[in-house]
């Protein structure tokens, strides 16, 4: 086992673990937390790949601003942070679901592990040609999206201001 392969299980570990509790968690902002953890995680497991554009993208894109976004309309909005209890499950469906997401990961794993034998072929294609692509054909989708986030950023402040009845602002 080589050092990629120690720094690749090691990150792919850390997104897991981050993801596991990201989706248990009771707490509203802890999940929000734990989900840069587990995205920091499969970062790294592409800087280990050698995909650094997507990584700094994936890091620029989704934990640097869903993220903080998540944790500002949370903010905004005063959301409750504890624990949420309304929303409990019975273990009935606690086990329904961890038989499933069992099940997708056997059947995930019997598709991934036959194609992990056999040699893998690089593309021939540069991060110039990516960027190029992504800065100039993809731009507009891209600046239309964030004039979208600012919309949406600016709804949830007014939403926010809103006086509700039965409770003092």
């Amino acid at each position: 086992m080589t050092a990629l392969d120690t720094a690749f299980a090691a990150t792919a570990l850390l997104a897991v673990i981050g993801g596991l509790f990201a989706v248990t968690t009771r707490h509203v902002v802890h999940a929000a937390l734990w989900l840069v953890v587990a995205l920091l995680g499969v970062a790294g497991s592409l800087l280990v790949l050698g995909a650094e554009l997507v990584a700094l993208v994936l890091v620029l894109v989704y934990v640097g601003a869903v993220v903080v976004l998540v944790l500002f309309a949370l903010m905004l909005t005063r959301a409750p942070i504890g624990p949420d209890l309304a929303h409990r499950v019975g273990p009935a469906r606690t086990a329904g679901a961890a038989l499933l997401g069992g099940a997708v990961a056997v059947l995930l794993g019997s598709v991934l592990l036959p194609l992990a034998t056999e040699p893998v072929e690089r593309a021939d294609v540069t991060s110039t040609q990516v960027a190029g692509q992504l800065f100039g054909t993809w731009v507009w989708p891209f600046e239309l999206l964030s004039v979208l986030l600012l919309i949406a950023l600016a709804a949830a402040l007014a939403v926010s201001r809103i006086p509700r009845e039965g409770r003092a602002s």
